[in-house]
């Protein structure tokens, strides 16, 4: 689990931090965290889910840090990356970087429903690209939350709420939420 204690202990020893958004959140929330405690850091990267624009803010008012951002998932490695050197823009994932896998072990029914025969992998979110080729990603097209890092798949919670005493049918949908 993260421990914001063992966190704020190790970083004065550490010069790169990666981790998932909540992560960055929960750090905000501590006083302990300060510019002087990661002046020396080098890199803080964040993946794994979206990081709110303001939480990249925050944390470069805090710090003087801005946070790298990148996109991926395990069937891509990492898709898209703000850059290292250049500007890291609150809100966006960055500049596309293609590498797709060649297909799921022993699942071909699997690996011929996600890759079109092009070789493009169909990851189910939504993005958009603006005018400096920065990209947005915008939202999701199949049902899957991704909530402090984990994929959370609503069909479960629905039908654990279903089955509860006075529910008809449930609906389970995510919301932006800072810390998650």
């Amino acid at each position: 689990k993260f421990d914001v204690d063992q966190v704020i202990e190790w970083l004065p020893k550490a010069t790169t931090m990666m981790g998932v958004p909540t992560f960055y959140t929960r750090l905000l929330d501590d006083a302990r965290f300060t510019g002087d405690l990661v002046g020396h850091m080098r890199l803080f990267i964040s993946g794994s889910a979206p990081l709110l624009a303001e939480t990249h803010v925050q944390f470069e008012e805090r710090t003087g840090h801005r946070i790298l951002e990148r996109y991926g998932m395990t069937e891509t490695n990492m898709n898209t990356s703000n850059p290292y050197d250049g500007e890291r823009r609150a809100g966006t994932v960055g500049f596309p970087l293609p590498n797709v896998f060649k297909g799921y072990w022993q699942m071909p029914e699997k690996t011929a429903a996600e890759l079109r025969e092009d070789g493009f992998f169909i990851t189910g979110d939504l993005g958009r690209i603006d005018e400096d080729g920065y990209i947005h990603i915008v939202g999701r097209n199949k049902d899957l939350i991704i909530s402090g890092g984990y994929n959370i798949y609503p069909k479960e919670i629905e039908l654990l709420l279903d089955d509860q005493p006075g529910v008809l049918e449930s609906a389970v949908i995510g919301v932006p939420h800072p810390d998650f």
